[in-house]
């Protein structure tokens, strides 16, 4: 039998839903994600075994009983700016994709105890190497190839190379990604992205 813990997503917007879906699988790998397009998609008796529910305001002011006995696994979906719904938690979904990300992680680490609370990563996949670390750190960080090479006193040319192998490494393919990595692995500390 599968403990996997879940979280469901529950947007009438498949696309936004799917993409939802693979950018928190990305932010918590251990936790399987399923999609729905109203609350009243989720299976019956598996209501109660998501550990979080990520929802549109459309799909809560659709079943306000079904979320509001689910208040504190909820976190609301808002195209603006702040809590669009008394007693929620909320992630403005119109941000840049480097906001999203750090509000993911942020919600991941305070409502988990970084990460305490949840299972563990996969096991295996190589880790990066100490000069891939650094690179990495000063990527996340917002910084470009040009201001690595002179802050870490390397080529440009071997900037590129170090991301190269590390997103390979890693099997990695943006730096959204990368951020996730690297603050869920302890290299960089969300208040640093």
């Amino acid at each position: 039998m599968n403990h996997e813990p879940k979280i469901a997503v529950v947007h009438p917007d498949t696309l936004a839903a799917i993409g939802l879906r693979q950018l928190l699988q990305a932010v918590m790998p251990t936790l399987g994600v399923d999609a729905y397009r109203s609350a009243g998609e989720v299976p019956a008796g598996q209501a109660d075994a998501y550990v979080h529910y990520f929802a549109a305001v459309a799909a809560v002011a659709a079943a306000p009983q079904f979320f509001a006995a689910r208040r504190r696994q909820t976190i609301v979906l808002s195209p603006v700016p702040g809590a669009p719904l008394a007693g929620y938690h909320s992630i403005c979904t119109s941000a840049s994709e480097r906001s999203l990300v750090k509000a993911l992680l942020a919600l991941e680490q305070s409502a988990h105890g970084g990460g305490r609370n949840m299972p563990p990563p996969p096991a295996g996949g190589a880790a990066p190497s100490p000069r891939e670390a650094e690179v990495m750190t000063l990527v996340v960080k917002g910084l470009i190839n040009k201001e690595i090479a002179a802050r870490l006193n390397i080529s440009q040319a071997t900037v590129v190379t170090h991301r190269h192998n590390l997103m390979e490494k890693l099997g990695l393919r943006s730096v959204s990604a990368l951020a996730i990595y690297a603050v869920t692995h302890g290299y960089v500390d969300i208040s640093e992205i």
